[in-house]
């Protein structure tokens, strides 16, 4: 049966309802206060964002959970461009005596303190805090500012974990960086660019609930970069039927070999989108992208 495919995509187009940003806005809010009622965090130097799709306006309706960072300035992972810029830094610096570990477990202690034990549950990465009527499921994760210095006065500044079991050993996020460029990205597509993530997010998320198995392996975040690689000029169209093809085909003809995509980066563009530390490839993005055409019926 043919489907209008305008139509759905316009509807999965739109932002998720005012209900559940309220219900995100007051996940956030409680995990600020449960810091705040912590005597081991709350003269720390702390800051909470939400991060992820909330925070980048590209999370479809009906998102189960809310990501949030809780960040700690106190104590910064440093990656140096050479020994020398390191030696320099080492005379002015010296080893935090507050390691990730403390802090990690002292969160933990704040957030069950504040949820009960019951609805909180230690990940390796991440603390799950159960939804209820009043907030959405969240995952709240421990970060240490993370510094990448480019010379021995300046650095570009991320966050940083560790994972409880060291697989990886450690991740790396550019949360602010991707803001801004996802922002400009949407600003320089006439406000196209997340409505268009927004659609192929939700078409994986229906494609995955029919077994196609490359949009099970296809997470929301790889789908989100790959359309901030596309052109501007894919989204130079008045409906999204011919948008979304745009960006489909140009996307698929681009992740066909190595070569057009090895420079290809996350939305932060401080990131590799395609390169060995990454947990997806480029063949497997690939595949999305011809499933998501043909799952479309484009010819």
């Amino acid at each position: 049966m043919n489907r209008d495919w305008e139509s759905i995509f316009t509807t999965w187009s739109q932002g998720p309802s005012k209900t559940e940003e309220e219900r995100a806005e007051n996940a956030e809010r409680q995990i600020r206060q449960a810091i705040q009622a912590s005597h081991k965090l709350q003269n720390r130097n702390i800051k909470v964002i939400t991060q992820g799709s909330y925070r980048n306006r590209v999370n479809v309706r009906r998102d189960s959970d809310v990501d949030i960072g809780v960040i700690c300035f106190d104590t910064f992972f440093p990656e140096y461009p050479d020994d020398n810029v390191r030696a320099q830094l080492n005379e002015s610096h010296k080893d935090g005596v507050y390691t990730y570990a403390a802090f990690k477990n002292e969160l933990e202690e704040a957030l069950v303190a504040r949820f009960g034990r019951r609805s909180v549950s230690r990940g390796s990465k991440s603390f799950d805090i159960k939804e209820n009527t009043y907030r959405v499921e969240s995952d709240v994760a421990a970060f240490f500012e993370h510094r990448r210095y480019t010379s021995a006065s300046n650095y570009l500044s991320g966050i940083e974990m560790i994972p409880d079991d060291l697989s990886p050993p450690m991740v790396r996020n550019w949360p602010e960086q991707h803001y801004t460029s996802g922002v400009s990205k949407n600003t320089d597509t006439l406000r196209r660019y997340k409505r268009v993530v927004r659609v192929l997010k939700t078409l994986s998320n229906e494609m995955a609930k029919n077994n196609i198995q490359s949009a099970k392996d296809t997470p929301s975040f790889l789908v989100e970069c790959l359309v901030f690689n596309a052109s501007n000029s894919c989204f130079n169209y008045s409906n999204f039927k011919a948008m979304v093809r745009e960006v489909l085909a140009e996307l698929f003809n681009n992740t066909l070999s190595d070569e057009k995509c090895s420079e290809w980066g996350e939305v932060s563009e401080l990131k590799y989108l395609f390169r060995d530390s990454q947990p997806w490839t480029r063949e497997g993005a690939h595949q999305f992208l011809n499933d998501a055409w043909n799952y479309i019926g484009y010819s």
